[in-house]
């Protein structure tokens, strides 16, 4: 604690009296000054204990006095100190007065004792505070390292919380709040979740404080991590701004926790690299060799139904698979599954249990991304069926196929499921399929431009009427003898049999593709 006025007067050796401002003595001192200025405030910083022997002062001038007593209160003068003897034998009535009208404490200095001697008592007050402030942070510093080395992240937290005296929670990598001290905590910090997600996206190391309502705490963010894009981070609520002790705690769990993201990111690269192991033994069908190299890593995952997602991102939206695989590790973290994630240069295939928390969270977020999609935002993500081991590779040709899709529909995201539960006709409209069509049937539509006939008309509800003449005919409201005439055109022009189920079939599918023209 630093010194105060109290503390001061309490000094056995400086013999202070107080003569004013007697309930104010509990204001902390930051240094004790001497000036004999009329005006010292340009030069005072707020926190002071002024020492003055009023050399120039008219101290027994009361209006003088006032306005010179209102001016150091204005500037944070927290005490005044008058020498007697010196100038004066007694302390002048006017500026007792005015001390005590302003509440400005005036504490009167005997002869024997030297300011000198004062400062000295403020300067040692001051080391000692600071000393124990160091060895206070010192042994918060220890106390949190065997913390993290007993408890890990949510011993840690606890120690913090108790040398703050207010709480402390970890955020993963989407914000999520991984732990918190005490319990309490976690549903404030959950309300922090935007302010992390702002934090985030500054380079590391970064911090912003976070004032809440009156009745809330003062809360201190700090990223976790060395990298461009912050690992974690860490909140710390007290009530007041922290003081030296405390501001080395947050610094000392600062550091802890970024070593244990960092050593976390080599655990987890490695982890990744298994996890390529295992599913390229998946894909080659071998999910025994699978099982055995996974163990208990990504056992697992293995003994139930999962998904595949194959995720691609463009060079323009570089952090696109990054982000999408913490989306996928947070959720699984969460929710107690085990989640594959391989990144594969600029695709990323994921393997999570199907109906599990990671799987719902990367369609919402491909969704999250769909309605915001920028110009520039090139990633496409593909969602398998349910499969097992033994299917594995069928799953990842279905994610590659939904992918494609997603692609050429322009969608940030297509579950095969839905490809294969739905119609095949939407999927003709596609750029390329327009063009076959179109230049399939150009031929009967510059004959048809003639006003030689309406062979087009004709072959789609020849068509539609899977060859029956006489039904077609009447759709037309044509002897059935004109149509097939038609239909005969239709094969000189086109150079093919209508007999041939190929193509009809092409035909058929080229007159759906253009029917929106």
């Amino acid at each position: 604690m630093p010194p105060t006025l109290a503390s001061l007067v309490h000094h056995s050796a400086l013999k202070l009296t107080v003569r004013a401002g007697e309930d104010r003595l509990d204001a902390p001192v930051r240094w004790a000054h001497a000036s004999e200025l009329a005006d010292p405030v340009p030069y005072m910083e707020g926190g002071e204990l002024l020492l003055i022997t009023a050399l120039k002062l008219d101290a027994e001038d009361r209006e003088a006095m006032r306005r010179y007593v209102r001016r150091l209160v204005g500037a944070g003068v927290v005490g005044l100190g008058f020498a007697v003897g010196v100038h004066y034998d007694d302390i002048p009535a006017a500026l007792v007065d005015a001390a005590r009208e302003e509440g400005l404490p005036l504490l009167e200095v005997p002869r024997r004792t030297p300011f000198l001697a004062i400062s000295k008592a403020v300067s040692a007050a001051i080391a000692a505070d600071q000393y124990r402030a160091v060895t206070a942070g010192f042994a918060a510093q220890r106390e949190l390292t065997r913390q993290a080395l007993v408890e890990g992240p949510e011993g840690l937290l606890a120690a913090l919380a108790a040398q703050v005296d207010g709480w402390a929670a970890l955020y993963d990598a989407s914000g999520a709040v991984v732990a918190a001290a005490p319990e309490w905590a976690g549903r404030r910090a959950a309300r922090l979740t935007p302010d992390v997600t702002r934090l985030r996206e500054r380079p590391a190391p970064a911090s912003s404080v976070v004032a809440g309502p009156e009745d809330e705490d003062r809360v201190e963010l700090h990223s976790l991590g060395t990298g461009r894009r912050p690992r974690a981070a860490l909140a710390v609520g007290t009530a007041a701004a922290p003081g030296t002790a405390e501001r080395y705690a947050v610094h000392s769990a600062v550091a802890l926790l970024t070593l244990t993201t960092e050593r976390s990111r080599s655990l987890h690269a490695a982890e990744q690299r298994i996890g390529a192991a295992v599913l390229r033994m998946l894909l080659a069908g071998e999910p025994d060799h699978a099982r055995a190299v996974a163990g208990d890593l990504y056992g697992g995952l293995l003994d139930a139904p999962f998904r595949i997602i194959v995720a691609a991102g463009g060079e323009a939206n570089g952090d696109a698979l990054g982000a999408l695989a913490e989306v996928a590790e947070s959720a699984a973290a969460r929710s107690g599954e085990v989640v594959l994630v391989v990144p594969e240069g600029n695709r990323l295939v994921v393997l999570a249990c199907d109906g599990g928390a990671a799987v719902a969270a990367c369609c919402d977020h491909a969704a999250a991304r769909e309605a915001a999609r920028k110009a520039d935002d090139e990633l496409v993500v593909g969602l398998s069926a349910p499969a097992g081991p033994i299917a594995a590779s069928a799953a990842y040709k279905q994610a590659e196929q939904a992918l494609s899709v997603a692609r050429r529909r322009g969608r940030v995201l297509v579950e095969h499921e839905h490809m294969a539960a739905g119609s095949v006709l939407p999927l003709l409209a596609d750029d390329a399929v327009r063009a076959f069509a179109d230049g399939l049937l150009r031929a009967l539509r510059e004959h048809d431009a003639t006003g030689r006939g309406d062979l087009v008309a004709s072959l789609r509800a020849w068509l539609s009427r899977h060859g029956q003449w006489d039904a077609a005919a009447a759709d037309l409201g044509v002897h059935r003898h004109t149509l097939r005439y038609r239909m005969r055109r239709v094969e000189e022009i086109l150079g093919r049999s209508l007999d041939d189920p190929d193509t009809r079939m092409e035909l058929w599918l080229a007159l759906k593709a253009t029917t929106s023209e």
